[in-house]
This record gives C-alpha cells, sequence and structure tokens, in this order.
C-alpha cells in the first residue's frame, strides 16, 4: 500500500475516534461507510477538512466519508489497521450496544427520523454492494440490444452468443435474493452463508414451481403458505435476514458451546422457514408490488415533468444519501417489468449533468490550480462516473454552480419526458456508458436519450460557466474597491 493511502487511513482513523470505535465498515463507489461506537469521538469537521476526502457527512446510523475513485484502495488500507475485520467487529460491538441498551440511558429514543434513517442505512448496506455484479449484467445484456435485431441486427437471437449474453444479463436480477442474501447478511451481522442460504430456499426450483402452477394448500409446518415467485425480488430477503439476524443471535447465545456450531444453523434455519414463507415473504413481495406500482405511475400522475423534477434533484438525493431509496426501487421495477420511463432516464440525464457542471466550472474558473481541479472532475465524472468531486469540490464549494446543476438535469429531463424515452436496461454506472440504458427498445429512444443527455451536459456547463463568471467578477469589483 502506497504511502498516500497509509497516512490517509490513519488520519481518518484518528478523525473518526479511533480503531476501537469502528464496529463496521464498507464502502461503496464513492464513499467509505463507517458504523461506529461512539459518534460524538468522531471529528466531522477534522474529516472534511482532511486532504484527501472530499466530504463527510453522518447519513442515519453511517458516518460516510466521500473520497472517490481511489475509495477501495483507502478502505484496504483501513482494514488493515482495524484490530478484527468489520464483520467481527460488528458482532462484537452489536453485543456490546445489546449489554448497554439494557442500561435507561443506553437506550435510544426511537423517533419517525430515526426508523427513515435506519431504513436508508440498512438499504445502502444491503444494496450498495450488489451494484458491481448488476453492472456486469448489464454489460452483458446491452451485447443482444446493440447487435441484435432490435439495432445492428448483427446477432440472430438463435445464436450462442446471443442466448449466452441474455440468461448472463438476466442471471443477476433473477437471482437477487440470493446475492441480496449474502449481503443483507454482512450489513445485519449473520454468518453470511445462512443468507445465501435463504436467498436459496426462497429461489428453489420446486417453489418456484408451486408458484407457477397456483398451488394451494402448501403448508409449513402445518402454517398454511401463500405460495410466492419470489425471483428477481428485493424487499422480502431484506426483510427475511434481518429478522434472522437476531434468532441467529438468540442460539448463539443460548446454546452450549458444544453443540452450537452444529443446531445454531440448523434451528435458526428452521425457525425463519416459517416466518420467511407464510409471513414476511408475502408482505415483502406485496410491498414491493406496490412500490413498482407508485415508480412506473409516477409519471401518469406528474407527466413528463416528472422525470425532469427527478433528474434535477437526484444529486441532492446522493448527498443526503437517500438516493439508496431510489435505486432500490428501480431494482424492483426492472427485475419486474424491465424497463422504466420516468426514474431511470433520469438518473442518466442527472450523471451528464453533473459533467456538464465540471466542464463549465473548468471553462470559467480564472485562478489555474482551482481550473485544473474542475477539469480533474469532469474528467472523473465522464469516465469513472463519480458526481461527489462534482457536487462537493465545485458546487458545495462555490455554491452558485448548483444553479448549473439542477438546471441542466432539468432541461435534460423535460426533453426526456417530453418525448417518452424509456431505459431498457438498468445500467447503474454513471458515466459514459450510462448512455447504453437507452438502448434494447427502439432507434428513437436510443436518439431521444443521447439528446437528452446532451441537453443536460450543455446546458449545464452553459450555465455553470455564466453564473462563476458573474461571481469572478463580482468578487474582483469587491476586491477593487
Amino acid at each position: 500500500m502506497s504511502n498516500k493511502y497509509d497516512e490517509l487511513s490513519q488520519s481518518i482513523i484518528e478523525l473518526v475516534g479511533g480503531s476501537d470505535n469502528v464496529t463496521h465498515l464498507l464502502h461503496c463507489a464513492t464513499r467509505l461507510r463507517f458504523n461506529l461506537a461512539d459518534y460524538e469521538k468522531a471529528d466531522l469537521e477534522g474529516l472534511k477538512a482532511l486532504k484527501g476526502t472530499l466530504g463527510a457527512q453522518k447519513v442515519g446510523d453511517q458516518l460516510q466519508v466521500i473520497i472517490g475513485p481511489d475509495v477501495a484502495n483507502v478502505c484496504d488500507a483501513i482494514q488493515a489497521k482495524l484490530p478484527a475485520s468489520a464483520g467481527a467487529k460488528s458482532a462484537a460491538a452489536d453485543q456490546t450496544a445489546q449489554d448497554s441498551d439494557k442500561k435507561p440511558s443506553g437506550k435510544k429514543k426511537i423517533t419517525f427520523k430515526s426508523i427513515g434513517s435506519a431504513i436508508l442505512d440498512a438499504l445502502s448496506g444491503c444494496l450498495g454492494p450488489v451494484i458491481p455484479a448488476i453492472v456486469a449484467c448489464a454489460f452483458f445484456k446491452m451485447i443482444p440490444a446493440i447487435f441484435g435485431p432490435d439495432m445492428l441486427n448483427l446477432i440472430s437471437p438463435e445464436s450462442s452468443l446471443y442466448i449466452l449474453c441474455t440468461f448472463v444479463g438476466d442471471a443477476g436480477f433473477y437471482f437477487f435474493p440470493v446475492l441480496v442474501g449474502y449481503t443483507a447478511a454482512k450489513k445485519f451481522g449473520v454468518t453470511p452463508v445462512l443468507g445465501i442460504l435463504l436467498g436459496c430456499i426462497m429461489m428453489h426450483p420446486t417453489l418456484v414451481s408451486l408458484a407457477d402452477e397456483g398451488v394451494q394448500g402448501f403448508t409449513v409446518f402445518g402454517i398454511p403458505c401463500l405460495i410466492q415467485n419470489y425471483g428477481s425480488t428485493v424487499i422480502p430477503i431484506i426483510l427475511n435476514v434481518w429478522v434472522m439476524s437476531y434468532i441467529e443471535k438468540f442460539f448463539n447465545t443460548h446454546l452450549p458451546s458444544s453443540i452450537r456450531n452444529v443446531f445454531a444453523p440448523a434451528f435458526t434455519i428452521a425457525v425463519m422457514l416459517p416466518i420467511a414463507l407464510c409471513v414476511l415473504g408475502p408482505l415483502g413481495s406485496y410491498l414491493g408490488n406496490y412500490v413498482v406500482g407508485f415508480l412506473l405511475g409516477l409519471g401518469n400522475y406528474a407527466g413528463f415533468i416528472a422525470t425532469a423534477l427527478i433528474a434535477a434533484l437526484y444529486p441532492l438525493l446522493i448527498m443526503t444519501g437517500m438516493h439508496m431509496m431510489l435505486i432500490a426501487a428501480l431494482f424492483q421495477v426492472f427485475a419486474t417489468v424491465g424497463y422504466d420511463g420516468v426514474a431511470a432516464p433520469a438518473l442518466t440525464i442527472s450523471a451528464f449533468a453533473v459533467m456538464g457542471t465540471a466542464i463549465g466550472a473548468a471553462i470559467a474558473l480564472k485562478n489555474r490550480a482551482e481550473k485544473a481541479e474542475a477539469a480533474e472532475f469532469a474528467i472523473t465524472a465522464i469516465v469513472a462516473g463519480t458526481s461527489e468531486p462534482t457536487l462537493y469540490g465545485i458546487c458545495a464549494r462555490y455554491k452558485s454552480p448548483f444553479l448549473g446543476l439542477l438546471g441542466g438535469g432539468f432541461i435534460g429531463g423535460l426533453y426526456s419526458g417530453l418525448t417518452s424515452t424509456i431505459s431498457a436496461t438498468l445500467v447503474p454506472s454513471t458515466n459514459l456508458t450510462s448512455l447504453l440504458c437507452f438502448t434494447g427498445a427502439s432507434s428513437a429512444n436510443l436518439i431521444n436519450g443521447v439528446i437528452a443527455s446532451i441537453l443536460a451536459l450543455v446546458s449545464s456547463a452553459v450555465i455553470t460557466a455564466i453564473v462563476l463568471k458573474r461571481d469572478q467578477r463580482k468578487a474582483k469589483a469587491a476586491a477593487a474597491k
């Protein structure tokens, strides 16, 4: 590990309250996500000012430190300095938290805000680590979409390549409960293979065939079960693994150590079967259908303006950490119906607005160091799809570029809504390749998607350049007085 990462990681550990204060650590595309034993020990302002970070904020029960594209290297460097793995420390911290909660002073007041924060934290921890798998699947789905009969017609649907790319591209969505079973287990402190096993149980061909045949009267240990096909679902497995974390902890705590390794996993799954298949599975599927219905109906209620508003406001959701709510909903929508014409196009258009904002800043800024930094942020947004450098390094720093960011997103989203552009492929990346989300429908859809994205980029660059030049003129005039 280079000295750069070594020094930065050590500084971050000190500013979050020391290695003993870290109970859990993971990272997403750009952020370190800490769970801490005592958040009062963390120096938020020090983290914001630290060279090598782009900002820091507390979102729900997480302390998020924005790093950028080097986040994985920094996370590895921090992990190497922790006295135990994040998972082991998380389990120990959970037990410590339980003990402290027995004391009246250790109890946390439950409010709507705390519940909402906990939900955001859970979604972030469960879905964030899944995104690389979805990106890989999206890449394979793009191949038949572009080279198949719907566009270039270079590959026939009967060819081995077409069939291979199709089922590989669908695998991540179909087996989503298995993938999320693992990430949710890591998040909630469950033995990871039990999370995977529970996802496999919910996806077993026997259960799927019973659901497809509409079998009635099936029971789990005598309890009536409403058979569901949980393929491509998100909410059921998250709810089930969350509950399983308490059940496994109970058996690990109360069973004698001599038989714990054998009976604790078996008893945990045995208890979870009726809970998962008779209660939480159907409930989660029911909630998921409402989420899908809401997002699909958003265009009907708000019309073309819906995409414009989401494209304009999505960067603000990123800055507050609430974007995972929308990502979770989109996972469910694409897994259910395979496309979206409101929020998914807005995410790509918003990404191009971020690129345009950085480009506009690079053009307008006169200070050489600031101009070079803005150009670097633009390259990072275009190539890596990392928006935080622009959001925190340009918009939050100079304030007025927010006008360009929101304005460009709104203009591009407005065009997309007016032309009824859809995303036929879920592409979680936010760089130039995100344009491929518009493939798979029609040539006109792809053209309109590209036009909307370019409109967002150009308009945000122009607005940002104008407001920054205005600000610099005012600053110069004020300095001359």
